[in-house]
């Protein structure tokens, strides 16, 4: 009997032991994401300011500067002028500014469109860490040196798409239109959707939220979400599209990956932009859905 009582008490301190032993870990695995999400967050391509600059010739782009001569992105004008408007562009995770030049093509095969793109602090040879705050900062600094005397479109890819929706909260007036490529309602969600075991929520110091910034834009907004997208899955497209009371249409490829179109490229930047221009959000149809050719 006491031999059994001793081995129930040293049980019992084995357990409390792992219990402990389990928080520790725990707790040091949520102090690991806390310090190194950024790392796992944003993932900048580096380039000289020469690359840059031949990597730009050859896409047809400039450099695009502040009041300062500061490098803030990229622009590539309508052949045809004057345009019609200008779209400016918020690129995803894992690209660039001249990385968008094939955005630039398709957009302005569907119409004289004068092209710019952001380009992220921190990446290509723009200085500066990729953060939140110099994310939206820079796209603050950038929207007001676009002409204002025509309309104003924002394409957001991805990550940038919480960018594109925080500029068309802050400047509504300005911003005639929207066309979100794999976006969501949170990036917080989304990355709790990769790390469940996580309090990702709590956690993460460079959260974006589109279903907040729409709030106080009334503009139209397109949107582009994939059935099989393994980087932002898709529920979180459909929950900022349920959400926006404006008008509205989407784009619905079931078959397809992240920023991935069901149609060529020609195709569905025409529809967008005859959706900019005209307005008609096909209502009655709701989502649009193709299959993957």
């Amino acid at each position: 009997m006491e031999q059994k009582s001793k081995t129930s008490i040293t049980f019992s301190r084995l357990l409390k032991l792992a219990l402990i032993a389990g928080v520790i870990f725990y707790a040091g695995m949520c102090l690991l994401v806390y310090i190194f999400q950024r790392d796992l967050l944003f993932h900048p391509i580096i380039r000289s300011a020469a690359e840059v600059d031949q990597l730009a010739q050859a896409a047809h782009m400039e450099r695009w500067t502040n009041a300062a001569g500061q490098f803030i992105g990229l622009r590539r004008l309508a052949t045809n002028q004057p345009a019609v408007g200008t779209v400016f562009m918020l690129y995803g995770n894992g690209s660039t500014a001249v990385n968008c030049s094939f955005y630039a093509d398709a957009i302005q095969q569907a119409a004289p469109l004068d092209f710019y793109v952001l380009e992220y602090p921190g990446y290509e040879d723009r200085p500066g860490p990729p953060t939140r705050e110099s994310l939206l900062n820079a796209a603050n600094e950038a929207l007001p040196r676009i002409d204002a005397g025509k309309p104003v479109y924002l394409v957001g890819e991805s990550l940038g798409t919480g960018v594109a929706a925080y500029l068309a909260g802050e400047f509504p007036e300005k911003v005639t239109g929207l066309m979100l490529l794999s976006p969501y309602n949170r990036l917080a969600d989304v990355a709790q959707s990769h790390y469940p075991l996580m309090p990702t929520r709590w956690v993460m110091r460079d959260d974006l939220r589109p279903e907040n910034y729409l709030q106080t834009f009334h503009g139209l907004l397109g949107v582009m979400i994939d059935g099989k997208d393994s980087v932002v899955p898709p529920e979180f497209g459909h929950r900022l599209y349920d959400g926006y009371t404006g008008p509205k249409r989407a784009w619905e490829y079931p078959n397809c990956n992240h920023v991935e179109l069901g149609e060529s490229p020609e195709t569905f930047w025409k529809a967008v932009v005859e959706f900019w221009q005209t307005g008609k959000t096909n209502a009655t149809v709701g989502i649009i859905s193709n299959s993957k050719i």
